[in-house]
């Protein structure tokens, strides 16, 4: 059997280790063994830092709205529930969007809900 040399293979692995880990603090971005357990984190982090991205975006949109609605007479909870009594089927993002955006439209939506549940 002959012999296999693998130092081309090696150098590529260690390459595209080293190139992820760019900007990484002292051995982290030069020794590949620190740089790969580095990138290993940091791409565990990416995931939750993308499904936490999504919790922090919802809060953010009941945040708005509720802050609007108050400025209505009206709780959160109480015109979610008469949104959904009055067949608006607008989510929390575009009245979230509706709120910084175009504050008049809002309003309309809200005296929409309040006649049609009184």
């Amino acid at each position: 059997m002959s012999r296999i040399k693998r130092g081309v293979v090696s150098r590529r692995k260690h390459k595209k280790v080293l190139k992820l880990a760019k900007g990484y603090l002292a051995l982290k971005s030069r020794s590949v063994r620190k740089a790969k357990e580095a990138v290993l984190h940091a791409g565990q982090y990416a995931y939750h830092g993308r499904k936490l991205r999504k919790r922090d975006f919802r809060s953010l949109w009941i945040t708005r709205i509720s802050e609007a609605v108050k400025q209505e007479g009206l709780s959160y909870s109480i015109f979610m529930n008469l949104l959904k009594k009055a067949n608006i089927e607008l989510d929390r993002k575009i009245l979230s969007d509706l709120v910084t955006n175009d504050p008049s439209t809002f309003k309309h939506i809200v005296d929409e809900v309040k006649v049609k549940n009184n």
